[in-house]
């Protein structure tokens, strides 16, 4: 009998229901197939196993006779909403349920229920369950697109993201198809259209490699990719264009699938704010405490931790905002609003010659690169919204770009990113392997060069994987030349970039316990400097290419070197050499700018009273500015009754391209005077990022800080400013103690992220 005659055969109705892919329509030639035999709610299964023996005997063998998988359930209308509630995976499966036949009633019935109940029950326990999964599920496949053997289903930008992100908004919005989204002003219709051409290619892939395979995968191997690209129409003669033209397509369409499927779950994890029982939350008091401290910047408005844009024309008024807005969002912990993400985008061409040579946007550009610890997100939301490629041109040409070497686990461009992950991840994690490389870079006279030098490492791949290493450097010129390099530094950048390779070719073919082998090193490397830069710079390369590729052993033998090497180059002079024609370099240049009121001998002074790593690390303007600030605090002393009472000298520089202050406080040393200072910018309510503190052999100190605003950039508070010289002035004359003050602002902030209460 057919299934309809053995239905009518029966009083008891059923419908044969399709779930998951199936569902979906969206079978690839080697998907599952996923079915439910439906009954009404009071059905007794008991009772009618006749009847499922024969529906399984008619639909499911010869289904299995065609070495199809079939998975299948048979459940009553009580019973799918048990299993629904029990598990997230069937409740998600049974979104996508479609009538394949049987009793149209019964479906209909089911259908109406089962909408009601996902778009009531609960929907932000579903969706904070989802965003846990999205997560998770990334994490394991790298947190990247851009791998370069992808996974098209599971991976980054993989058919999933975008299955999730309607499974999410069924539930949420009650909508059926992603088009819906737009109605719900969720996307626009340029991301709809966008999202839906790049989900289509994906299936045009999958469809193709289940063509090729004989057994179910989801994963383009570096060997299939060549066969898929052909018979997609990608046919050029040489095999590695033809690849690369596919990979590229891939990774455009998945990268499009990641951003638009993100811009989704930022939304509806708004709504994830508000508890479903309509009682506020602790976290909605805080939100609400952060959105009356709105701040105007540059142009933007930050609320609580996004920034958005203060007027339509922001960009179009300044386009180098389009690089300072990274800066901003990088120094005061911020993300761009939905909104503010759109206009980056939308306004991105403004990036034109101009700004790639305008000495505001690299000083901006600068800044994020010395941001130690987290430079990475920073340059992820740039490369994200397409903005890095555009500022720096010469990177652009790694974007999806596959690299042909068997270890390389990512993109040229991707791999880039990932080194400065591991870079960021020495200066901030507290590893035993991490320690002795920030320890290293503590060494150098700029550790967060090294940002720069990693993301220029590979930027010769651009033309060519063969020679990459010396084309790098030619091609980096001209980008050292827009950040303003020093002369210097460029040689260093340069030396690396050409040599990034050495190190680790050298302990891999030569024994490192031999002494020659350190002297052979050592008489390549020339300096310290470039010792210390090369042997993290190695590190970050190697690990950032495939967490695999580095073990203990490797690290043993690469540390190995580079202890050995250093103590052959510390034994010799040719480094004491050049910092000597380095700081006489410096002092000639100052004396060159004729500083009013300042002689050469005041000038020359200067430079002796100062240890020597002061004259190496610190720049001219720099000098010039602290040879000033001596000046005019020697001039009080004919005027002042004792040491003690000199007020100090201070000046305040808003940098608005490093989103910062800079404080440099000019005053006679004595016991516990950093402390001071740093109490009283703790007093003022002001965050410290870092120091420099140098002490002439005439007790003459200056310390250099680099301050913001709590949590909010540039310090533009005049009374907090005010507030910390009155501070430092009453307390180093009067011997103040801070510390009760210190204690007050302490619990002034504690007390924002508290509740009252009464014991």
């Amino acid at each position: 009998k057919s299934f309809t005659e053995a239905q009518e055969a029966k009083t008891t109705p059923v419908c044969l229901v399709a779930l998951g892919g199936y569902g979906r329509s969206e079978l690839s030639p080697l998907s599952d197939i996923d079915l439910m035999f439906l009954f009404p709610t009071k059905t007794n299964i008991q009772a009618i196993k006749p009847f499922i023996e024969h529906l399984t005997n008619e639909i499911l063998y010869p289904l299995w006779d065609c070495d199809l998988k079939v998975g299948h359930s048979t459940r009553t209308v009580d019973e799918v909403f048990t299993e629904a509630r029990k598990d997230i995976q069937t409740k998600t499966s049974l979104l996508e349920a479609r009538y394949i036949s049987g009793s149209r009633s019964l479906f209909s019935t089911f259908e109406q229920a089962y909408r009601s109940y996902y778009t009531t029950e609960k929907p932000k326990a579903y969706i904070a369950s989802r965003l846990e999964d999205q997560a998770a599920r990334r994490s394991k496949f790298g947190d990247t697109v851009f791998l370069q053997e992808p996974d098209i289903k599971n991976g980054v930008g993989g058919l999933r993201d975008y299955q999730n992100a309607l499974w999410m908004a069924k539930v949420k919005l009650g909508v059926s198809s992603i088009a819906e989204l737009a109605t719900e002003n969720y996307l626009r219709e340029a991301e709809v259209g966008r999202f839906n051409e790049s989900y289509e290619f994906l299936h045009r892939v999958r469809n193709e490699l289940h063509f090729l395979v004989t057994r179910p995968t989801d994963t383009l191997d570096l060997e299939i990719q060549t066969r898929i690209a052909w018979n997609l129409g990608y046919r050029m003669d040489d095999e590695l264009v033809r690849v690369e033209r596919f990979m590229q397509h891939y990774y455009r369409s998945a990268r499009a699938i990641y951003r638009i499927s993100k811009i989704v779950e930022n939304r509806l994890a708004l709504t994830l704010e508000r508890p479903d029982d309509g009682t506020v939350s602790f976290r909605e008091v805080i939100r609400a405490q952060r959105m009356q401290r709105a701040k105007r910047i540059d142009g933007f408005i930050l609320r609580g931790r996004e920034l958005a844009a203060d007027k339509a024309d922001v960009f179009k008024v300044d386009p180098c905002r389009l690089i300072r807005v990274f800066r901003h969002c990088q120094q005061l912990n911020c993300q761009p609003d939905a909104n503010l993400h759109h206009m980056i985008r939308e306004y991105r061409e403004l990036i034109t010659e101009d700004v790639v040579h305008s000495k505001e946007a690299n000083t901006s550009f600068k800044a994020i690169l010395s941001e130690s610890g987290s430079v990475y997100p920073t340059l992820l939301l740039m490369h994200e919204l397409g903005v890095l490629g555009l500022f720096v041109p010469e990177f652009d040409k790694l974007t999806c770009l596959v690299q042909h070497e068997f270890y390389h686990r990512y993109t040229a461009d991707a791999h880039t990113l990932s080194t400065i992950r591991e870079l960021d991840r020495v200066f901030s994690e507290a590893e035993p392997i991490t320690l002795k490389y920030r320890s290293a870079l503590r060494e150098t006279s700029d550790p967060v060069i090294l940002y720069l030098i990693l993301l220029l490492h590979d930027i010769g791949k651009g033309v060519g994987i063969k020679g990459h290493a010396e084309s790098g450097v030619r091609i980096a010129q001209p980008i050292l030349e827009r950040l303003g390099v020093s002369s210097s530094n460029r040689a260093l950048i340069s030396y690396i970039i050409k040599n990034h390779l050495i190190m680790a070719q050298f302990w891999q073919k030569r024994d490192v316990d031999d002494p020659e082998t350190a002297a052979a090193f050592a008489e390549t490397i020339e300096e310290p400097e470039k010792l210390h830069h090369l042997y993290v710079h190695t590190f970050c390369d190697a690990r950032g290419t495939a967490a695999s590729l580095w073990n203990s052993y490797k690290d043993t033998l690469h540390t190995g070197l580079y202890r050995r090497t250093l103590e052959q180059l510390l034994l010799g002079d040719k480094l004491q050499a050049r910092h000597e024609e380095r700081i006489k370099m410096n002092q000639q240049d100052i004396i060159a700018r004729h500083m009013p009121g300042i002689t050469e001998e005041e000038i020359v002074a200067h430079f002796q009273l100062l240890p020597e790593r002061y004259s190496i690390n610190t720049d001219s303007d720099e000098i010039s500015q602290h040879i000033q600030m001596v000046h005019a605090l020697l001039k009080t002393i004919a005027n002042a009754d004792s040491i003690g009472s000199l007020r100090p000298v201070i000046e305040w520089q808003n940098d608005l391209n490093r989103s910062l202050t800079i404080v440099n406080v000019v005053t006679w040393d004595r016991p516990g005077l950093f402390n001071i200072l740093a109490g009283a910018f703790n007093v003022a309510g002001l965050s410290i990022l870092s120091a420099k503190v140098s002490s002439r052999s005439d007790h003459i100190a200056i310390d250099t800080f680099y301050v913001v605003e709590s949590g909010s950039g540039v310090v533009q508070n005049t009374k907090a400013q005010a507030l910390f010289e009155e501070t430092v002035n009453s307390t180093l004359i009067k011997n103040r103690d801070l510390y009760p003050e210190i204690l007050a602002q302490a619990k002034k902030h504690y007390s924002r992220y508290t509740l009252n209460h009464k014991d």
